[in-house]
């Protein structure tokens, strides 16, 4: 007898209790054993006038910190404020747990940055974008 399987978005019910999130950790706690949910890391850099001139966006999962977004305005780099920044994230995702961190950046972002901040390219995309290649970073974070 052959089953019917229906293709859907997840309902608002699932998405708020993580229905598929947990699937996904019961089946990887068979292999690495229990670890902590996904933990955010989350900062933002505010001038006098509270306006939002710097901020990072990353995670912790299996023990890695993933950084999604660090932005620093123009007028404010050159300061140190990034490396301050992404010192700050980085000591919050070790605080979480995080061993190690990684993150992608294409070549006309911050990759000279990264590896001034003791980041290492350990593969890249070429031609992700117009000609321009996207970067994969990590670095150890103890």
């Amino acid at each position: 007898m052959a089953s019917t399987l229906t293709f859907a978005p997840p309902s608002p019910e699932d998405l708020r209790a993580g229905t598929l999130g947990k699937q996904m950790r019961a089946f990887n706690y068979r292999v690495v054993g229990e670890y902590p949910e996904v933990q955010p890391v989350r900062l933002d850099v505010r001038d006098q006038d509270d306006r939002l001139v710097a901020g990072v966006r990353a995670y912790v999962f299996l023990y890695w910190m993933h950084t999604d977004v660090l932005w620093v305005a123009q007028e404010q780099r050159g300061r140190g404020l990034g490396s301050r920044l992404l010192g700050m994230a980085e000591a919050q995702g070790k605080a979480l747990g995080a061993r190690n961190a990684k993150l992608e950046t294409f070549e006309w972002q911050a990759r000279a940055f990264y590896l001034k901040q003791g980041y290492t390219e350990y593969g890249r995309i070429d031609d992700y974008v117009a000609g321009q290649y996207m970067a994969h970073m990590k670095k150890r974070l103890d």
